[in-house]
């Protein structure tokens, strides 16, 4: 019988995947790899030697046959509202954590950033069909608010002590986009959790409250009695859920940030590629995926959700209906000032935050802050982040910081020695780096 191929396999059913041991799933993968036993052996390689600890990782997703490591690195000298802190940051991206920590660096020393929370509001909804007339869903409204909040106070108790809970529950008819649809938007003050869980337990006790309350309404015809609950979700979009972060200096502070250019004239050039990315949508993701930069990588870092944190930040920049760099800047008065203003839902307890060893300690780096210190910490990076990347922009060019650390990835690929690395950064300082050139490099040395 003709021996079966990696390719062939790939067209193999595997049945009872999940069921499999660790090991045994590992094994049944290599099938697809050419070389399977050096493919077993470097997954392995990626195990914490720990076999707790490894259990613990092995738990944070299904299927689990490694770990993936990202470099966990630091941006120290971040000055927000007059407190230095080291921001631990974890992202796979070159220049990343360099252009922050420079950007820190130079507004450090003008006065740092400053930072405030507009809002901490999160928000779930039941959505649901009814057929019966709407005044009359409008008007048991108070009554079902009631059963609401009676039938969850169970599981609101301790958020409410700790200051959180239900804020608002409202009532949005939506039976002129689909027929008898509505929902019931409930907003929420979660504290320092993210809090998915405890939303969504309320949103789903809710569902079950509505139709067990409309079926006792004797007084309703037979057809009215009945509510259809289609889902009840929290939303990422967390639009009163926001953090404000800028900074600011007189223009003649920036003197010297581009040798072409005084102050002024360069604080108005960057203005300039700010409003583009205010008016123009291709420009503007670009822009904002540069924010994300820093907030995704202190997102992670604290095992916070970077999924949901960027899916609402990028649904904010379209509220109007374009989508818009999060990010904007003025001068007044001489004044230079550039701020982002930025949805963030972030959570200091629960969750990966307690359970990832990094992640706890990341928060102990930051000096253990509340979720809306987190907000502002995170906002921050992402503001650096962007400042850091329209000034290159605009001043030399954003390939000049990239191709450093490029040229080491590249150098690091074709095995070069200490020696072969710095002989070749003094040659590519002024020349265009590339694949093929770095290796036409290095092999006219070696020959």
């Amino acid at each position: 019988m003709e021996e079966s191929t990696p390719l062939r396999k790939r067209d193999i059913i595997l049945k009872g995947f999940s069921k499999l041991l660790k090991e045994d799933k590992l094994k049944a993968v290599a099938e697809y790899i050419e070389n399977p036993g050096e493919f077993i052996s470097l997954l392995k390689s990626f195990w914490y030697q720990d076999k707790d600890k490894q259990k613990q990782f092995d738990e944070f997703s299904e299927n689990t046959i490694s770990n993936y490591h990202v470099p966990y690195g630091v941006s120290p000298n971040v000055v927000i509202n007059g407190k230095t802190y080291i921001v631990p940051m974890v992202i796979e991206e070159s220049s990343v954590v360099a252009a922050a920590s420079a950007a820190a660096k130079f507004w450090g020393e003008r006065g740092g950033f400053h930072a405030e929370i507009v809002d901490v509001k999160k928000v779930g909804q039941v959505h649901f069909c009814w057929k019966g007339d709407k005044k009359i869903l409008k008007e048991l409204l108070p009554e079902i608010k009631a059963e609401f909040l009676k039938d969850t106070s169970s599981i609101t108790e301790k958020m409410t002590k700790r200051g959180g809970g239900i804020i608002d529950i409202e009532l949005i008819d939506h039976t002129d986009k689909i027929a008898d649809y509505y929902q019931y938007l409930v907003t929420f003050n979660t504290c320092d959790s993210m809090g998915a869980n405890f939303i969504n337990s309320i949103l789903e006790t809710f569902g079950h409250t509505l139709q067990s309350f409309f079926l006792r309404q004797e007084n309703l015809e037979e057809k009215d009695r009945h509510v259809e609950i289609v889902m009840c979700i929290l939303s990422n979009y967390t639009p009163e859920c926001r953090v404000k972060v800028w900074v600011e200096c007189p223009t003649n502070q920036l003197d010297g940030v581009d040798e072409s250019l005084d102050g002024k004239a360069f604080a108005e050039k960057f203005k300039k590629a700010v409003d583009i990315a205010r008016v123009d949508p291709y420009r503007a993701t670009t822009h904002n995926k540069g924010i994300y930069n820093g907030i995704d990588a202190v997102v992670i870092a604290t095992g916070n959700d970077f999924r949901a944190t960027e899916a609402a930040g990028h649904s904010y920049a379209a509220r109007d209906g374009q989508y818009r760099s999060l990010s904007y800047a003025e001068i007044q008065d001489d004044i230079f000032r550039f701020t982002l203003d930025v949805p963030l839902a972030l959570g200091t307890v629960g969750g990966l935050t307690s359970l990832h060893p990094l992640a706890k300690k990341s928060l102990e780096l930051l000096g253990n802050p509340s979720a809306k210190e987190l907000m502002m910490i995170a906002a921050t990076m992402g503001l650096a982040n962007n400042y850091a990347a329209v000034k290159s922009l605009t001043t030399k060019g954003i390939q000049q910081g990239h191709m450093k650390m490029h040229l080491a990835n590249i150098l690091n690929q074709l095995s070069a020695t200490e020696k072969e690395k710095s002989l070749a950064i003094e040659y590519f300082k002024d020349k265009t780096v590339s694949y093929s050139e770095a290796e036409n490099f290095l092999r006219g040395m070696r020959n």
